[in-house]
């Protein structure tokens, strides 16, 4: 088995355009580049890993297209391009020369405005991801999971991948809603969901039975051929260490066959991002 960790960051802090990434953050405030992630691979057999943007710029893309080309564990880049800008599709068809680039992904989360997705300017630019087979990693809330279906009902054959279950409001224990929507999501498109992030949703305090009925929700709606595991390191690092996330994982994966397993936590992403077989 392959085994893919496909979601992490690097960052250099003096590249300047990390709004998100302030002090208060503490322990993430810092350089985090190949270096600092091999030894972790290393230790839990991990091959390859997608590499997904951190700072909505052009610029952060390239500099994790040149990562990718110096360290062959980085397989695939999930980069960042303005999709309301007029030259949207023109620079779209321009990163996707690099044949590292998986996907492209807007910060939702970070946009004041819920409907942005759906804003007719960027129709052009969702087109230009299907016309160049790009993936669309959704960066959304709970809130954003409706207008998610319209857009995946607009155009069918947007390949989409959910980003960190949609982030469930664990910590307040927020389940039935964000349950419901992303219920939707797995039954009326053939969105894949990625299997991370949840330990910070989840806080101080954080266990593996504490997300076990996010995670029994996602497998059984979206089944072990669409479930993609990642570490989200190293801003996992704020609530668990990555060899607690991997230990976590397999709690959280004992009742999956060896077949499951092997799909969640590798074949899933090389087939979904178009990495390198086994």
């Amino acid at each position: 088995m392959k085994r893919v960790d496909a979601h992490q960051h690097f960052w250099r802090l003096s590249r300047g355009d990390y709004g998100w990434l302030t002090p208060e953050l503490g322990p993430i405030h810092r350089d985090f580049l190949p270096p600092d992630l091999e030894p972790l691979l290393q230790r839990h057999d991990i091959a390859a890993t997608v590499l997904v943007q951190a700072a909505p710029t052009e610029a952060e893309t390239r500099f994790m297209l040149s990562l990718a080309d110096l360290h062959p564990f980085v397989e695939g880049v999930v980069g960042w391009t303005d999709f309301a800008a007029a030259d949207a599709p023109a620079a779209i068809a321009r990163l996707a020369r690099h044949p590292k680039l998986k996907g492209l992904r807007p910060m939702i989360q970070d946009i004041a405005d819920a409907d942005w997705m759906l804003r007719p300017e960027l129709e052009p630019a969702f087109r230009a991801l299907v016309v160049h087979d790009l993936v669309f990693d959704a960066l959304v809330l709970p809130r954003h999971l409706g207008n998610l279906l319209a857009l995946a009902r607009r155009h069918p054959d947007l390949r989409i991948v959910v980003d960190h279950c949609a982030k469930p409001a664990i910590a307040a224990g927020g389940f039935s809603g964000w349950a419901d929507d992303i219920g939707r999501i797995a039954a009326e498109t053939g969105a894949a969901c990625k299997l991370s992030g949840l330990v910070t949703e989840a806080g101080a305090g954080w266990s593996a039975e504490r997300l076990r009925p996010y995670v029994d929700h996602v497998l059984s709606i979206f089944g072990p051929g669409r479930v993609v595991w990642g570490s989200d390191w190293p801003v996992s690092t704020l609530a668990a260490g990555y060899d607690d996330w991997v230990a976590a994982t397999g709690q959280l994966l004992d009742g999956c066959s060896d077949e499951e397993r092997e799909a969640i936590l590798g074949g899933n992403a090389v087939r979904v991002y178009g990495l390198e077989p086994s």
